[in-house]
């Protein structure tokens, strides 16, 4: 695994705007990076990365398949009673999902540590998806980088595919896409999955989270009084269960992507169950409810809340000194402790690998990278090679 600088395009914030790229830069801070690129070899990328990431996610559905079978567990992530035969319904129903993104610890030697799941609302989809790609396209057409490379990059076929087959699961259904206000990333999400929706031939209706109404029959609608039938919403599940309308979820007859079992996926208490159930697993980490006698062995760790995003409110703790922290308004549903692994080191900066699947499938990677330890929304986006 390599750091390479090279030469950035001339004409790239042109070219982004051309594409629909408007969060390149953010509050007058660079989000997509391209002064540098990560290096990998194939056998990294498959071996490392690719089956880890599918029998990470394999053992995080067998974490669900627990959860929803044990009232205990189910308040232990913090989900709302009301919610619990839903959830567990939705998941002996095999409600299908989308994607999800799994964060990665990796310096390209050692065995991959899973640091979370993203498994509700993973954002830096386009640029992992399409813009990385074209990217490499353009630097390989313009001889700066070799025709032998390669990219660990799927994401954007596998999603069209995903979405061909839930379109003809649910024939003649229209896709409502929803995301809160005034966020351009969300915006340029949400505009990315309308554009592979409906490449796979799914009709796609736009509104924000807080344009979604409800029925005189307590379903929800959009602003033109349209049933919404199908919804995709880059809207947390927590947000969602704790919100007045929420309570209509589970009977409005909407389908929701991602599904209702993901509110189990996407939470930070996911991470104790994984090391319960498969202790010493060489791609995870000792992790703790914070009130488990058991967390007393950690003395170097990251104190994370059971919901957050984003790398908000989270400590990294050393013998019983904070380290290092991120602001943030979570935390009040408890915490999680999981053994410190710190992100491979290049320079000042250090990188986190976002490892992407869809329909269950590995689809690709995502690189950030930060002057600080924590990985924040405002970090660094750069793209990736492989090359043997």
């Amino acid at each position: 695994m390599l750091r390479h600088p090279c030469a950035e395009r001339p004409d790239w914030q042109n070219t982004a705007e051309q594409f629909g790229f408007h969060f390149h830069t953010l509050y007058g801070e660079p989000y997509w990076d391209e002064s540098a690129y990560y290096q990998f070899n194939l056998k990294q990328i498959e071996r490392d990365i690719e089956d880890p990431t599918a029998e990470l996610h394999q053992m995080c559905l067998d974490v669900v398949d627990r959860v929803v079978r044990d009232e205990a567990l189910l308040h232990r992530f913090q989900i709302p009673a009301d919610y619990h035969d839903a959830i567990a319904r939705d998941w002996f129903a095999r409600t299908p999902s989308l994607y999800s993104r799994l964060d990665l610890a990796y310096d390209g030697t050692g065995p991959a540590k899973l640091l979370e799941n993203n498994a509700d609302t993973p954002t830096s989809l386009y640029e992992t998806g399409f813009w990385q790609w074209l990217w490499l396209e353009q630097q390989v057409d313009r001889g700066l980088l070799t025709p032998r490379v390669d990219q660990f990059n799927a994401l954007q076929e596998l999603l069209v595919a995903r979405f061909a087959d839930l379109g003809a699961r649910y024939p003649g259904m229209d896709l409502h896409v929803s995301c809160c206000r005034d966020t351009v990333e969300d915006r340029g999400t949400v505009q990315y999955l309308q554009d592979c929706a409906e490449q796979a031939g799914i009709r796609t209706h736009f509104l924000h989270v807080d344009e979604i109404g409800l029925t005189q029959g307590k379903g929800f609608a959009d602003l033109d009084a349209r049933p919404i039938q199908w919804l995709f919403k880059l809207y947390p599940w927590e947000f969602m269960q704790r919100e007045e309308y929420g309570r209509f979820v589970a009977t409005s007859g909407t389908r929701f992507l991602e599904p209702l079992w993901k509110s189990i996926l996407s939470n930070k208490a996911l991470l104790p169950l994984l090391w319960q159930m498969f202790p010493g697993h060489p791609n995870l980490l000792p992790a703790y409810f914070e009130d488990d006698p058991a967390a007393a062995a950690l003395s170097h760790y990251v104190r994370k809340p059971i919901f957050s995003r984003e790398g908000a409110n989270i400590q990294i703790i050393r013998n019983g000194q904070v380290e290092a922290s991120a602001d943030g308004p979570y935390g009040a549903e408890g915490y999680i402790l999981q053994q410190y692994h710190p992100l491979p080191r290049f320079g000042n900066n250090h990188t986190l690998i976002g490892s992407w699947l869809v329909d269950d499938q590995p689809a690709g990677i995502s690189i950030r990278e930060d002057t600080h330890r924590i990985t924040q929304d405002l970090s660094r986006f750069l793209p990736h090679v492989i090359l043997d």
